[in-house]
């Protein structure tokens, strides 16, 4: 077998700017029947890639709902993916001697993404893998996997047929919010101008709050944010004035800097309130190594980051938060912005994930997919049901199939929803537009990207770490649209 801690996936995919990852998911959008002969693309790696290519290959052989074709140019699709996996650690065969050596069994971490695409490089399917937590072949099981999800995908039948929007004239949107989902937009926005030359879409990631101020100042054509009640938060009384539409699906997973630690740490929502209320200040405090029983919690001090702007991500967590601590909510409560008791500040996800990076102790909160973008080890939550939950896309789902249904605004928390294998720090994350728009070629050009982002853009977002929003409120966001004027 290869020296797995080596083993670094890092192919491009044809339409996506930039790869991410998270947990073991199949994107939820069908593949059209008739896309049936499938070249698999080679795997750019510093080692290994040819290998796990064969592997890819002989289990979609066991499969007879495809062929193979030998090259790109005798194929209807194409499979290829990107991304990293690595040993994060060894679990000892003796627990007993404390210090764990490596020729313990590994602990696999990272992620592999996965893209089905047509002959015009348009997303039919994707899918986002990490390995087992023990694997005697790393790169045999991901293909497993890989395989399996693809052929559950073909099983569900044709996708639904979207007309692609018009042409505009020469049009130029402008965004900004939310870091929370920039990759997934990022993507998106360069695909959609593949179809649309004539559009440009520009966005800036510069937190909710600020996003969505500039949305109120009239100075951006649309915002982004996690937070439902954004609007009511920074302008009440104008909510009537604008639109919320969900684009994904995401979570906010506590990270973690401790060198050494052997596994993955559990959390308490006393343990995550006391650690933000500056309650508990060592990572050995008695409330932590009770919910991780087997694992050395080291006695270090806990160095607290939170976010310094007005954030969607601080609303869900603080919204988790206070649905679970009445202590929090008293003190603290749910905001963009909350008057943090403790705690060092960075801007945007990627400033909390590099704080936390650098320093020894640390613990910060970002969206799944920044936690394995930079290597840093999240925690497993405990949900209503008593439950410690790592977040993925399926525990993502869960959290969605499990949650109250969505109203007509589309305005909604399923932070903490109840069931079985919920990560309970889940959240839609939406673009917000104003009800008005004077600008009739901004408006056809908006309205335009919302039904795509609705259809066929959705099958981007597996492959990124997102959950695509259900069938059902993509169904009633189309017909949503229409009330823009």
């Amino acid at each position: 077998m290869m020296n797995v801690s080596r083993f670094r996936m890092i192919a491009c995919f044809a339409l996506c700017c930039s790869m991410f990852g998270s947990a073991l998911v199949a994107q939820m959008a069908p593949v059209d029947h008739s896309t049936r002969r499938i070249y698999v693309e080679p795997f750019v790696t510093k080692e290994g890639s040819e290998k796990f290519r064969e592997d890819v290959i002989a289990e979609l052989r066991k499969l007879n709902s495809v062929s193979l074709a030998g090259d790109e140019s005798s194929a209807d699709v194409i499979l290829g993916g990107g991304g990293e996996v690595w040993i994060k650690g060894y679990r000892s065969h003796n627990p007993q001697l404390g210090k764990v050596a490596p020729n313990g069994t590994p602990i696999y971490t990272g992620f592999l993404s996965i893209e089905l695409r047509d002959r015009n490089g348009q997303t039919l399917w994707s899918y986002l893998a990490t390995p087992p937590a023990a694997s005697g072949d790393i790169l045999k099981d991901l293909s497993t996997l890989i395989a399996k999800k693809l052929a559950d995908a073909l099983r569900q039948g044709d996708a639904p047929s979207r007309t692609t929007p018009l042409p505009q004239p020469t049009t130029t949107l402008k965004g900004a919010g939310a870091t929370f989902p920039f990759p997934v937009y990022q993507k998106w926005f360069t695909s959609y101008r593949r179809e649309n030359p004539a559009l440009d879409i520009t966005y800036e990631p510069i937190g909710s709050a600020a996003g969505v101020r500039s949305l109120l100042a009239n100075s951006v054509d649309f915002g982004a944010s996690d937070s439902p009640e954004v609007i009511h938060e920074l302008s009440p009384g104008d909510d009537e004035k604008y639109l919320f539409f969900p684009s994904v699906v995401g979570a906010v997973v506590p990270v973690v800097n401790l060198p050494g630690l052997s596994g993955d740490i559990a959390f308490t929502p006393e343990a995550l309130a006391g650690i933000y209320q500056g309650k508990i200040t060592k990572w050995n405090d008695p409330i932590l190594t009770r919910a991780n029983r087997g694992l050395r919690l080291p006695d270090l001090n806990i160095v607290v980051v939170h976010r310094a702007d007005g954030s969607g991500t601080s609303y869900a967590w603080t919204d988790y938060l206070s649905k679970t601590s009445s202590e929090w909510k008293t003190q603290v409560g749910a905001s963009l912005a909350p008057k943090w008791p403790i705690g060092r500040e960075a801007s945007g996800n990627d400033g909390v994930s590099k704080l936390v990076k650098e320093q020894n102790g640390a613990i910060g909160y970002v969206e799944f997919i920044y936690a394995l973008q930079n290597h840093l080890s999240y925690g497993r939550v405990r949900n209503r049901d008593g439950e410690f939950v790592a977040a993925s896309l399926e525990s993502i789902a869960a959290a969605v199939s499990h949650s109250v249904k969505l109203s007509g605004d589309f305005k909604v928390s399923i932070v903490d929803s109840p069931g079985a294998g919920v990560y309970p720090i889940s959240s839609f994350t939406w673009i917000v537009v104003p009800t008005h728009i004077a600008d009739d070629a901004k408006r056809n050009a908006l309205t335009g990207f919302l039904h795509w982002m609705a259809g066929p853009a959705q099958r981007q977002a597996a492959a990124l770490g997102y959950l695509p929003i259900p069938k059902d409120v993509a169904v009633k966001e189309e017909a949503a649209i229409a009330k823009i004027h």
